[in-house]
């Protein structure tokens, strides 16, 4: 199976350099199965009531840049992947990060996050949470400082949707380049039976297996638990990384990126990456002219 839009590169907003080489590496690996090119953008923010407001995005990109463009030339490029990197102004952060995919058209977005937002409104925090609402094409949430230290086990727990490719793309790149098995894992609760779950490790079994580059060993598991979120939290333990596909259900925050994945990040250690697939925002007329494109 090819994932849309493969041939734009994978973009990486960056704010933090201590965060910059994770995200690189994740990166990387979808890029190695997609256009082979990085691109890490870094937003210069202009807000309206600053006197910094007054200057053109010419002038800033030529007088105020200098700090932004020694962040981004941190980044050590990941073997047999080139990495392009620019600045971009705006007046806030998601802003910027959006106006560089209206731009580049990548065939993935990879943002960090530091942990869980206070605002109850606000699942990943407000910036991460518009990539996840409006950016049109997949995007990749991945905790920084929970950085796998080698990877021998990838965990994909699946309950069908619409972000299952997207999922099974990030799973299979990093696979690939550690030589790590996939776990496609599902979980049978008593308002869910078996057969349910059966039919949902079948489905992410065969979206894994026909997603290059991955040619490994692929498993599956159905676990039989009270409580779904449990059972998963529990058996991540037992894996380098997680990779969790967001939800469906419920309001608009809610179904891109669901309860589950924040208390799989509240009570686990575990690397984890949120997978949400482009499909879930282009339009129907976006899809038709890449369809067309091919």
């Amino acid at each position: 199976m090819e994932h849309s839009n493969t041939d734009g590169p994978v973009l990486v907003a960056v704010e933090d350099p201590a965060h910059v080489q994770q995200l690189v590496r994740t990166a990387g690996d979808l890029a190695r199965a997609r256009s082979g090119a990085v691109r890490l953008v870094t937003v210069l923010v202009k807000p309206y009531d600053s006197p910094f407001g007054v200057f053109d995005d010419e002038t800033i990109l030529r007088n105020f840049s200098g700090d932004s463009r020694e962040l981004l030339a941190k980044a050590k490029p990941p073997e047999g992947v080139v990495v392009e990197r620019d600045v971009v102004v705006a007046r806030s952060v998601a802003g910027g990060v959006l106006k560089a995919v209206g731009e580049t058209a990548p065939s993935a977005l990879v943002v960090g996050w530091l942990g869980l937002s206070r605002r109850s409104d606000a699942v990943f925090g407000t910036t991460v949470d518009k990539l996840i609402e409006k950016a049109p094409c997949d995007v990749y949430v991945e905790r920084i400082g929970q950085e796998a230290n080698g990877v021998d086990s990838i965990l994909v727990p699946v309950a069908g949707g619409p972000h299952v490719e997207a999922a099974a793309a990030v799973a299979s790149a990093i696979a690939d380049r550690n030589d790590a098995r996939i776990l496609v894992y599902s979980v049978a609760t008593p308002s869910f039976g078996t057969e349910g779950a059966r039919e949902f490790v079948e489905a992410g079994s065969d979206t894994v297996k026909m997603t290059p580059p991955f040619g490994g060993p692929i498993e599956t598991k159905i676990e039989t638990a009270d409580d779904a979120t449990t059972a998963i939290i529990e058996e991540s333990a037992a894996h380098d990384i997680v990779v969790l596909g967001a939800t469906r259900k419920g309001p608009l925050r809610r179904r891109l990126v669901g309860s589950v994945a924040k208390q799989v990040v509240a009570r686990t250690d575990t690397t984890v990456i949120l997978a949400r697939d482009a499909d879930v925002v282009r339009t129907p007329l976006q899809r038709l002219g890449e369809l067309l494109r091919r």
